[in-house]
């Protein structure tokens, strides 16, 4: 576990690099545009590459890890079939969303009005090639990490974040809205040539195009194809949030995406280092048919997951709006764009936990060669409970209904998630591994210590309030963890503790 945790952070540390750019980036829309119609069509036009990146992409690289890990024959030639045929598809599905372009932004968000629609088609033209190589990248970062080369795939997302970040910070006041078009293409570029050239120096793997066979390749694609349902939930939530406040008006979906970042921020810091270092091994160990390993895996990533993550939830319920306007009230971001965002971000918090919760179990189930039961749950929850809050809440509470609906269908994903895995897979929360009755009571003291924090800087100012809260209620709970004897508190600040001593 100490090898575990010691990777993470090595892995986490880049991570919160490369998210901080990539949230600089959302800061940087809201300073130059605001919640105004340019910041929704930015938004709005990357909508699609970034869907297919992450959910293609990212069922690609964990159905290939999967294979790659089982396969008793030639490795190389699996690796040259592989990349011909992903290139092929991602190729094909690239260019038919760019020759009907229009059609697909109609079908999709059909509130935009003329002014909108013609800049968002521009910035999609130019964004949508960028997929053949987000999709590329993921896989090459896949390739990387069953080599162990963890910190290669994590630099690349560093790199790509980093481009997009400042090839718009540089060129905006040149070209317009429009420089995050080009930011999206060339950063896209960027990041797929430094994985190449990461592999090239491991060696042992050629690209030359190998015309994909039955077999693995055919294993492959039916593990893959049900995993971008199942295991891309949260880019469904992103893209349905999407279609619906793009309906609500001028503004709600740029405060919609600013909330939802700000919240996923957290998440996505952890989530990202643990999926990318836990899985190899999961796989691994649930190939060597360990499950104790596996076990031991399932429940000490829930209790990390709900130390970090719940926390965090309380915080921002009670530290909202001085969270928003310390992030984004500045320039064009105005104290009626802090207004409409801020009560969304309180609601957005409230999935932080369940989302990234359905994350991790879900690799598990992956793991194990099951993919059909998160799709049938992720199904579930995602297109029947999340639309039909938002479809019953939209009349009385408007854009808040997104976020409601995101924090209820994410809660019920995480219970029938939970339910099955403990009655059909062995792997229980109530386990040995996983809780014991001081963390939950430490997460419950939480909520009346996260008011006393925010009623201390009633009235202060954002910076104060925000940082001020964040020290007075960081304190209370370690101090209560420390007191309550839960036990990976200490882990983590030794941890903390060993590397600022060394």
């Amino acid at each position: 576990m100490n090898r575990i945790l010691k990777i993470i952070g090595a892995v986490a540390v880049i991570n919160i690099i490369a998210r901080l750019f990539g949230f600089a980036r959302e800061v940087l829309i809201g300073y130059q545009f605001g919640t105004g119609r340019m910041a929704d069509s930015i938004i709005t036009a990357y909508t699609v590459p970034n869907f297919i990146y992450l959910v293609i992409g990212g069922a690609l690289t964990t159905a290939f890890i999967s294979v790659y890990n089982r396969t008793e024959g030639d490795r190389r030639a699996f690796v040259r079939e592989s990349f011909t045929g992903i290139t092929a598809v991602i190729g094909l599905v690239t260019v038919l969303l760019i020759v009907f372009a229009g059609p697909v932004l109609r079908l999709l968000f059909d509130g935009l009005d003329e002014s909108e629609y013609a800049l968002t088609l521009r910035l999609y033209l130019w964004m949508m090639p960028s997929a053949v190589f987000l999709v590329l990248s993921t896989w090459l970062s896949g390739l990387l990490n069953v080599n162990q080369k963890f910190h290669l795939s994590s630099v690349a997302i560093l790199v790509y974040n980093a481009l997009f970040f400042l090839i718009p910070l540089a060129f905006t006041g040149i070209f317009g809205p429009i420089a995050y078009g080009y930011g999206a293409l060339l950063a896209a570029v960027a990041m797929v040539a430094f994985l190449f050239l990461g592999l090239r120096r491991l060696g042992g793997y050629s690209f030359r195009p190998k015309k994909p066979s039955g077999g693995e390749q055919a294993l492959l694609w039916k593990m893959a194809l049900p995993i971008m349902f199942g295991g891309a939930t949260l880019q469904f939530y992103f893209l349905i949030h999407r279609i619906y406040s793009s309906q609500l008006g001028e503004g709600a979906v740029a405060a919609v995406n600013y909330a939802s970042k700000l919240t996923q921020f957290p998440q996505a810091i952890l989530m990202t280092a643990v999926t990318t270092v836990i899985y190899p091994l999961l796989s691994k160990k649930v190939g060597e048919g360990d499950r104790s390993a596996v076990e031991s895996l399932y429940g000490r990533g829930l209790r990390l997951l709900a130390l970090l993550l719940i926390p965090a939830a309380i915080y921002i319920w009670f530290f909202s709006g001085p969270v928003t306007g310390l992030v984004f009230g500045r320039g064009n971001f105005t104290a009626e764009s802090v207004a409409l965002t801020a009560p969304l971000v309180r609601l957005f918090g409230l999935s932080i936990f369940f989302i990234s919760l359905n994350t991790y179990i879900t690799r598990f189930y992956y793991a194990e060669g099951n993919s059909a039961v998160p799709v049938l749950f992720s199904v579930v929850s995602v297109f029947a409970v999340n639309i039909a809050v938002i479809k019953l809440l939209i009349g009385p509470l408007g854009v808040g209904a997104v976020a409601w609906g995101t924090g209820v269908s994410s809660a019920v994903n995480s219970g029938l998630l939970i339910w099955y895995a403990s009655r059909k897979m062995g792997l229980s929360i109530f386990s040995r591994h996983a809780t014991g009755w001081r963390l939950p009571l430490v997460l419950l003291l939480l909520v009346p210590a996260g008011a006393i924090a925010g009623w201390l800087f009633r009235g202060a100012g954002d910076l104060i309030a925000a940082l001020g809260g964040l020290a007075v209620f960081g304190v209370i709970a370690v101090g209560l963890m420390k007191v309550f004897r839960v036990k990976e508190i200490d882990l983590i600040l030794g941890r903390v503790l060993k590397r600022g001593n060394g």
